[in-house]
């Protein structure tokens, strides 16, 4: 008989309690147009249909192991280390159970490391959200090129690059350095490709998609992956507790000159998902979030902060301070150029300073000082406002009452009524709504707008969709156009609406944006014919006639 012979790649999938996605990932591995592969179901001891699932699977294809674990380790690095160490193959991938492999992910990286000695070979990653489908690249800028790098020095940026699962290994190199994920713990990935990134001589970069990972937002608590667990306590320490396990690796492997990037990645990325969650957090977690956080910060780089945008560094310093507080009210703007509610100038140097007061201490000076923002020399199209919904009425019908309270902390608008509009566009015309804003002090006017959702103007084949009201400010000929706040606390409003426009019946549901600036958000959802039959049907249609012909049916079945 001839013997089986040895595959080229080894890839573990691994899963727990994913029956229903688990034949997903592995098909996209079936289908790989290089063949010599060796699949490993790696199973944290599944208490569902995985097991059935697996050995279902593994009957159908001879390149395929399945592997159970004799007790749940309750994370990714057991289920990986088992398999890599019954692995056959020269080099070694890992895929998620709820992820996939484009076509040609094995084939690429493996002729990567055949064109040359390589530690590991890694390529692009593409993000897709399973409720849009929309698709983008992770870490797009490194990955833009194909080029070989004879060590991370060669480019630290790639510290952001932490996943392990875009890589192909070389098994050799793996256990020359007995390289493994560390066991329990979270946040493995990060610790396991910092060391990889430090000890491999050289490794390949290849600009291809070579991994789907697939990003569910909204998905419950307890179905969502670590990194969307950030609402947990143990998730902060867990973080912290990694990146002070990669500080040490890089001291004692050599490479302390990495530390201000490795800090800069940990500020820029990890510190920033927490941060744009800290106005929906209660002020017992912002008060325990800031004693696990701040004696981590206090060991950071200082010149890792100082290559920040200004927005972030203020937020940092706020929770630093713990003035808790305003670090929501200032992470409410990360990202959207919103301003202060409120600065201090020195009167002594003439330095403007986040707050109500100049700060005590010479770091938070440096820290808050806000004169980069140009707040009062802006062009006035990119000056920075801040708008609040500080009230929200249901009105009859499917109008709203908002009371808004516009900040302008660098005194931008004169004294006086300001001419504003809020603008919607769920469909291609857009809704605007004129009103007055009216100063009630120096740097603070307030305003009431009634918005009618029945009459923003809608496609008639109906809009499914979410937009978020914009605030339109005119001032001497010119316009400026900025986010509206909500309320974090009202509650959601849905209604059933008939658009004066002629369109289909919608539900339409008003709500605070559920995470980031908490801007005010708008849903719609067609109901009736248009739902069930026309959508449907135009969103398989791509010619525009034909498109224009389910429209106009739609119009004489509303």
């Amino acid at each position: 008989m001839t013997p089986t012979p040895a595959p080229d790649v080894t890839v573990t999938v691994i899963v727990y309690n994913d029956a229903a996605r688990l034949p997903r990932a592995v098909a996209s591995l079936r289908r790989q147009t290089h063949t010599n592969i060796e699949v490993v179901i790696s199973d944290d001891h599944s208490t569902d249909e995985t097991p059935d699932v697996a050995r279902e699977l593994m009957a159908q294809d001879s390149r395929i192991r399945y592997l159970r674990l004799p007790e749940n380790s309750g994370g990714c690095s057991v289920p990986r280390n088992r398999a890599l160490e019954t692995a056959r193959a020269p080099y070694l991938m890992f895929l998620d159970s709820d992820d996939e492999l484009p076509p040609r992910a094995v084939e690429l990286l493996l002729a990567a490391h055949r064109e040359r000695e390589l530690d590991f070979t890694m390529g692009a990653v593409r993000r897709i959200r399973v409720d849009s489908g929309r698709r983008s690249t992770w870490m797009p800028h490194l990955v833009a090129e194909r080029r070989t790098l004879e060590g991370i020095e060669d480019d630290p940026r790639l510290l952001f690059e932490h996943l392990s699962t875009s890589k192909m290994y070389a098994k050799a190199f793996l256990d020359r350095h007995g390289l493994r994920f560390p066991e329990g713990i979270h946040y493995e990935d990060q610790l396991f490709s910092a060391r990889a990134y430090c000890l491999a001589r050289a490794f390949t970069i290849i600009p291809e998609p070579v991994y789907d990972w697939y990003i569910a937002p909204y998905a419950t608590a307890d179905a969502a992956s670590i990194s969307n667990q950030r609402h947990k306590l143990t998730n902060v320490r867990d973080r912290v507790h990694v990146q002070r396990l990669i500080d040490d690796f890089l001291v004692t492997s050599g490479h302390g000159s990495l530390r201000e990037d490795k800090d800069y990645k940990f500020l820029k990325h990890d510190f920033r998902m927490y941060a744009g969650d800290l106005p929906y957090r209660d002020d017992h977690w912002l008060a325990s979030f800031a004693d696990i956080m701040n004696p981590y910060l206090a060991t950071l780089a200082p010149g890792a902060y100082a290559r920040l945008p200004r927005p972030e560094r203020v937020v940092l310093q706020l929770v630093r301070d713990h003035q808790l507080s305003e670090a929501r009210l200032a992470a409410r703007g990360l990202g959207h150029g919103v301003a202060p509610r409120q600065v201090t100038t020195d009167p002594a140097d003439g330095v403007t300073y986040w707050g109500d007061r100049v700060p005590d201490s010479t770091q938070s000076r440096r820290e808050l000082d806000v004169t980069d923002l140009e707040l009062d020399t802006r062009p006035f199209p990119s000056a920075q406002f801040r708008h609040e919904i500080t009230e929200l009425t249901p009105s009859p019908g499917a109008s709203l009452a908002l009371k808004i309270r516009t900040y302008d902390p660098g005194l931008r608008l004169p004294v006086g009524p300001q001419r504003t509009a809020l603008l919607l566009a769920p469909g291609r015309q857009r809704l605007t709504v004129p009103f007055r804003l009216l100063p009630v002090r120096p740097g603070v006017f307030e305003g009431e707008v009634h918005l009618d959702l029945a009459k923003a103007p809608l496609p008639l084949h109906g809009f499914a969709g979410t937009r978020h009201p914009l605030l339109r400010i005119e001032h001497q000929g010119l316009s400026h156009t900025g986010l509206l706040l909500a309320p974090l606390s009202f509650p959601t409003l849905t209604t059933r609406i008939d658009h004066h426009s002629g369109a289909a019946p919608h539900h339409v549901t008003v709500e605070p944006e559920g995470r980031a600036a908490g801007r005010l958000q708008i849903r719609w959802r067609p109901a009736g014919m248009t739902a069930r039959v026309i959508r449907p049907v135009a969103r398989r249609i791509a010619r525009p006639k034909v498109r224009r012909a389910a429209r106009l049916v739609a119009s004489v079945l509303k």
